[in-house]
């Protein structure tokens, strides 16, 4: 299986494009009114804070489980085609996942794969799924729990064996 949510990219540059313009239109009623009142720095740190939080919470993420070893990446959503400095991918064997699981936070949403790993017993990967879709989110699950219950069986054959 195959996904990605490539299709949001469009959604959040129109965010920030609203978030610019917010802040132009902040800058012009706040210096007419400057007179009035002393906060102007409080307006422009709260647009600041939101394009950031923005900036740092959304990125792109890809999962492709077809063939032997199962490929998920997270990279950046804005300025990965240049800076790939946001870049976290994942390669690993459909054998060497031992369990994994979805955690919802208030806005921030992660994906947490438990791998085997050959000197450290497992090792955890977390990849951000915040702007991945619900029903993605499922078929992702669905082919997770999949791949985790063939190798309980496998395990289970091996050692009856």
């Amino acid at each position: 299986m195959r996904t990605d949510n490539g299709k949001v990219k469009n959604i959040i540059i129109s965010v920030y494009f609203v978030l610019i313009v917010l802040a132009v239109i902040m800058a012009t009623v706040f210096s007419a009114f400057s007179h009035l009142t002393d906060y102007i720095w409080l307006s422009f740190i709260v647009v600041f804070i939101m394009f950031i939080s923005v900036f740092l919470v959304v990125k792109y993420f890809e999962y492709d489980s077809d063939g032997v070893k199962v490929v998920v990446t997270n990279k950046g959503l804005l300025l990965s085609d240049k800076f790939n400095y946001r870049a976290h991918e994942v390669e690993f064997y459909k054998e060497d996942l031992v369990n994994f699981k979805f955690k919802n936070y208030f806005i921030y949403r992660c994906l947490v794969l438990h791998i085997k790993s050959n000197n450290r017993g497992f090792v955890k990967e977390r990849f951000n799924v915040t702007l991945v879709t619900r029903r993605k989110r499922k078929y992702i699950g669905q082919s997770l729990s999949k791949m985790v219950k063939n190798n309980i069986s496998n395990k289970r054959v091996s050692i009856n064996d």
